[in-house]
């Protein structure tokens, strides 16, 4: 946005006279007012890049007029002219949002200096808003999320509503599923973009380093300490900290982190000071963080704090829809970064990928897909550019039914009792394989134990009776 409209409001004439002679011999449209109503009438046409207004004109005043345009245009510049130099006025205009103000009588270099200030704050406000969509721009082509399915969609309708505001999202799911991309699409698109998005994996660091790293230390905090360092939360401050493996954080500094969520402070390691911060926390794992905290492995409190918005984001397994996408998106970013030839996929290779299991989700697709699109002597990738799906496709139609799993693990659990000591083995088999089942359908309705039954096929007196049981806890969310 640079300068072009002005609109000038003064119910003096020699005022408005000689602001328009001066704003004109810049090139800029000047609009003139002569009372505030006249003003917000102009107002309400046009649109303007700059006013200057008097403070006291007949109707409305000018600090009334400031208020309405910037409830309607923020990003509006508002110069306010009183002949009175107190401060009361000078407060008020900023305290409302002014840009500037100017006392009168005024000579024209200080009107010319503020004009040429507020032609700078356009010319900044420009660059930052060309440079955040260079970096929207970025993020885009770099990585971003892929994806039309609908378990993707639920994820799109989350991100979108958490991430304009400062709330502490907590990202769960399998290895490879992108939560450390759907932080960044969260920095990216909240207020804080523009700012530094730092990461820090948990488990990556080891726990006398992890500290330090989090949280910064004083010169001679410890042996190797030669100077200060600013920590990740330092490093970040003003923008978004992503910390990912979080269920792998120490005791002892999940209680750190407890406090700097809750006081928004830091204090240094080998230091005594209370360093404020302003960072946003979004936080990742793959591991069932209520199982740890059930363990007194992780902290209760933290786990509230961390988990006020839960994103989970599904497996590549329950996404299969999605793969013909991804596999495209992966070919043109093979094509692009390595100067493979563009590609495509027969359609037996398509089948093949969306059949298989994936147990490292869009990751593994991601060096699957780039490593054949590299070596394969094919204008078009076919099954035989993908041995090691081939035989693992073969596996898992024989061995990856429920069927199949459940057989394997139960051969397992039997192997390592002896069965001729057992009775009523039958009875236990079925209700160790009732309990999660229950559980599970139970969690997926919200404890819709209506629905649950309707699901499991039996009547809701039963499944009532099958929850007492076998003991079942029903929480309703």
């Amino acid at each position: 946005m640079s300068i072009r409209r002005v609109l000038v409001a003064d119910d003096e004439e020699s005022i408005r006279w000689v602001l328009s002679k001066t704003l004109t011999k810049k090139g800029l449209k000047v609009d003139l007012a002569a009372s505030g109503n006249e003003a917000l009438s102009l107002f309400r046409q046009h649109t303007y890049d700059l006013a200057v207004l008097d403070i006291k004109m007949p109707g409305i005043s000018g600090l009334d007029l400031l208020s309405s345009f910037l409830e309607d245009r923020p990003e509006m510049l508002v110069v306010i002219m009183t002949a009175e130099s107190s401060m009361k006025n000078a407060v008020e205009a900023m305290k409302r949002g002014a840009y500037d103000y100017i006392t009168k009588p005024f000579d024209l270099d200080a009107l010319d200096a503020i004009i040429l200030k507020a032609q700078r704050a356009c010319e900044v406000s420009d660059e930052v808003h060309r440079l955040k969509d260079e970096m929207k721009e970025a993020y885009h082509l770099d990585r971003t999320i892929i994806g039309t399915s609908q378990p993707m969609q639920d994820v799109y309708k989350v991100l979108g509503k958490v991430a304009p505001s400062d709330v502490t999202v907590l990202i769960t799911g399998e290895s490879g599923t992108g939560k450390e991309l759907v932080a960044k699409a969260i920095h990216v698109n909240s207020p804080r973009l523009g700012k530094p998005f730092l990461a820090l994996n948990c488990a990556a660091i080891p726990r006398e380093l992890l500290e330090s790293e989090l949280f910064g230390h004083e010169k001679g905090a410890f042996t190797g300490a030669a100077e200060r360092k600013f920590g990740k939360f330092e490093q970040a401050n003003g923008g978004t900290l992503f910390l990912d493996e979080i269920g792998d954080m120490p005791l002892d500094l999940q209680a750190k982190l407890l406090r700097v969520l809750q006081e928004k402070e830091i204090t240094r390691t080998g230091g005594s000071a209370s360093i404020s911060v302003d960072v946003r926390i979004v936080a990742a794992t793959n591991q069932e963080l209520k199982e740890k905290v059930k363990r007194k492995e992780f902290r209760e409190d933290l786990f509230y704090r961390l988990n006020v918005v839960p994103i989970l984001l599904p497996p590549l397994r329950e996404r299969r829809e999605d793969i013909p996408q991804l596999v495209a998106y992966f070919i043109q970013r093979a094509h692009q970064e390595m100067g493979v030839p563009a590609r495509g996929c027969t359609p037996e290779t398509m089948t093949l990928l969306k059949q298989y299991h994936w147990p490292g989700n869009v990751r593994e697709l991601e060096n699957t897909i780039q490593r054949a699109a590299l070596l394969s002597p094919d204008q078009m990738l076919t099954p035989a550019d993908f041995p090691d799906l081939m035989s693992g496709s073969e596996h898992e139609e024989n061995e990856g039914s429920l069927e199949a799993l459940i057989g394997k693990k139960l051969r397992t659990s039997l192997t390592q009792m002896d069965v001729n000591d057992l009775d009523n083995l039958y009875e236990m088999v079925l209700h160790q394989m009732e309990r999660p089942l229950i559980n599970i359908i139970l969690e997926k309705t919200r404890a819709n134990q209506v629905r649950a039954a309707e699901i499991l096929g039996i009547n809701r007196n039963t499944l009532r009776k099958k929850i007492q049981t076998l003991g079942i806890e029903v929480r309703k969310e």
